[in-house]
This record gives structure tokens, C-alpha cells and sequence, in this order.
């Protein structure tokens, strides 16, 4: 295994770029993972592994793990612990680093299945949040309408890998979208602190339905609320106006489920 000692190198260059720019994952078509359990995940996620960083320390402290790793890796790279330290996106990294291609994803309805989408998060926590909740209540998947990039590292590590297992598609224009699967015989609704809006708890979802979480700040936004069959509301004790966009995602989507 080849051996890196500089940060001039132009590997750990550009692995530092893909946690600190989302132009550069966009342009490049590539993201970076940190951490072991990430690392571990993506080789059942089927993005194409295609440079895998790793410390001496993490070699003897994962060594099983990382054999299957560097053996599906199209290149390994050793690397020193102050190096680990410089790329990192955390203040006390495992000393395991992935460079993975994105898989481009296709949204392709099916009726009968429930989806959550987020109009314009923005808070990669949130994102990742969202995205780990669905996985494990068994939503069949998001449609994010602009905001935060799913590949951000703080959004990967929030989603705990289910960012690279889940599916999540990508659409330019969440209201036009919501209008087709409208056409489509989808329920389309969308979340809002509105008390005049219908309490969640009396909708019957029965399947082909898709409620939509609206940004951190200014909520849906009027375009996608336009879009939306009927507005539903969280109704709440005491003097919250809202909640936060990850949490309200949880409820809805357990709600949807139930």
C-alpha cells in the first residue's frame, strides 16, 4: 500500500475539498466518508469505492473491517495520524477516510407507497435525521426539493449510513413534481403550524401519499403549498408554535404508517 506523508499531496487535497465543498462534490460527481461504521456501510450501499485512506492505527484497531475495504477500494492509501487530523471533519477522527462515487438516482413512483419530501432543508442534521427516521419506520423514500446536499459529511454522518442505503431523489422543482404525482393518484399533503390546517391524526393514509416538510425558517414554501392537495397540521400543548423540522418529520411519517 502506497504512503502519503504531505498535505501538499494532491490526494489529500482534494479529500479535504470533498468535506468542505459542495460545488466540488456537485462538479466532481464524487463525496468523501469519515469514520469507520461509514466506511464499513458503503461497501453494501453500491457506490463505487474508489480511494480508501487509512492510518496505521486504524489498520490494527479495524483490520478485519478494512480488509474488504482496501480489497474493494480501486485505491488504498496509508496515511499518517497528523493527516487524519488535517482532513477530518471531526475533532477526534478513527483514522478511516472513503472516497465514493455518487449514484445518480431515478424517482420512480409506486403506487401504494408513502413518501416523505423536504421542501428546501437546510440544516444537514435535519437532513440526515429525516433520512434515518425513514429508513427505520419504512418509509419508501424523499424527494429533496433544493437545501442541503445529502452527501455534506455532517449530513452522513446524522442519517448514521442511511444516506447511502435510502433512497432519496433530487428534484429541481418539488411543486411540479408534487403536481405529476398528483396526476398519478398520489395524496399529496403538506405539513404546516397552522391550526386552521387538519389535524394528522385524522387523515387515513391508505397508501400512494407523500406530506412534505417545509424549511427550517419560513416553513413549505407557497409554491409547493399551492402544489399540495391539503395542508395538515401537528396540533400542540403549550406555547410552541412549532417544531423542529426533524422532529416534525418523525411524527408525520409515523402518522403515515400507522
Amino acid at each position: 500500500m502506497e504512503k502519503i506523508t504531505s498535505r501538499s499531496n494532491e490526494i489529500i487535497k482534494d479529500v479535504k475539498k470533498l468535506f468542505t465543498s459542495r460545488r466540488f462534490r456537485a462538479a466532481t460527481g464524487r463525496f468523501a466518508l469519515e469514520g469507520a461504521r461509514l466506511c464499513f456501510d458503503c461497501l453494501e450501499s453500491g457506490c463505487p469505492l474508489l480511494l480508501l485512506l487509512v492510518t496505521q492505527s486504524a489498520l490494527e484497531r479495524y483490520g478485519d473491517k478494512c480488509a474488504p475495504l482496501i480489497e474493494k477500494a480501486q485505491r488504498s492509501v496509508a496515511i499518517t495520524d497528523e493527516l487524519s487530523s488535517y482532513i477530518a471533519d471531526t475533532k477526534n477522527p478513527q483514522g478511516v477516510f472513503a472516497v465514493c462515487a455518487a449514484v445518480e438516482k431515478s424517482f420512480e413512483p409506486r403506487p401504494g407507497a408513502k413518501y416523505i419530501a423536504l421542501d428546501n432543508i437546510q440544516d444537514p442534521a435535519n437532513l440526515g435525521a429525516v433520512i434515518r427516521t425513514a429508513e427505520a419506520l419504512g418509509i419508501d423514500g424523499a424527494l429533496a426539493g433544493g437545501g442541503c446536499d445529502i452527501y455534506n459529511p455532517k449530513a452522513l454522518r446524522a442519517s448514521m449510513g442511511g444516506a447511502l442505503r435510502f433512497p432519496v431523489f433530487r428534484c429541481e422543482d418539488l411543486a411540479a413534481e408534487l403536481e405529476r404525482l398528483s396526476g398519478l393518484g398520489f395524496h399529496t399533503y403538506a405539513a404546516v403550524p397552522d391550526p386552521l390546517a387538519r389535524d394528522i391524526k385524522s387523515v387515513r393514509f391508505s397508501g400512494s401519499d407523500i406530506c412534505v416538510i417545509g424549511n427550517e425558517g419560513s416553513g413549505v414554501s407557497p409554491q409547493v403549498l399551492c402544489a399540495c392537495e391539503q395542508p395538515v397540521t401537528i396540533n400542540m400543548l403549550g406555547r410552541a408554535e412549532s417544531l423542529n423540522a426533524s422532529v416534525a418529520a418523525a411524527i408525520v411519517m409515523w402518522e403515515m404508517l400507522s
